[in-house]
């Protein structure tokens, strides 16, 4: 893994659960870890449900468009996590496959949005610890 390492989130449409486990990647690593989210399929927005839940917690993923998975996001990237998209995700060796099982937030409002939302950061809070841990303080 280089030294910033670089991590794909995948699931069917791109509009719902890999857009908000980026989003949290993003918002908690800052510049430790390279995110990128795609679909196998991806749909024509990200879901208004999932935007309303990540914007409850301070982030915006108002602007963000479903984009197309392709060999090259997997190939440059060190981990891949799918969510839900079975074996439409290219493998390569040396890379790091995770499937995380997350119930697809697609056409369920924000009420049931807010556990996938949470359970995903308790996800990518582990994933963090493990590939983008935090330098410890230098003490004086």
């Amino acid at each position: 893994m280089a030294d910033k390492p670089s991590v794909l989130f995948v699931c069917v449409h791109n509009a719902g659960r890999s857009q908000m486990a980026a989003a949290w990647l993003t918002h908690l690593a800052g510049e430790r870890v390279e995110v990128r989210s795609a679909g196998s399929n991806p749909g024509t927005a990200v879901n208004p449900a999932a935007v309303e839940a990540m914007a409850e917690v301070g982030i915006d993923i108002s602007a963000e468009t479903p984009k197309v998975l392709t060999i090259d996001a997997v190939r440059e990237s060190d981990v891949c996590i799918t969510m839900g998209c079975g074996d439409t995700c290219p493998v390569f060796p040396g890379k790091r496959y995770l499937d995380w099982k997350l119930e697809d937030p697609a056409g369920q409002g924000v009420a049931a949005v807010r556990p996938i939302r949470d359970e995903i950061k308790t996800l990518v809070e582990g994933l963090i610890a493990e590939i983008a841990p935090a330098k410890p303080e230098a003490t004086a």
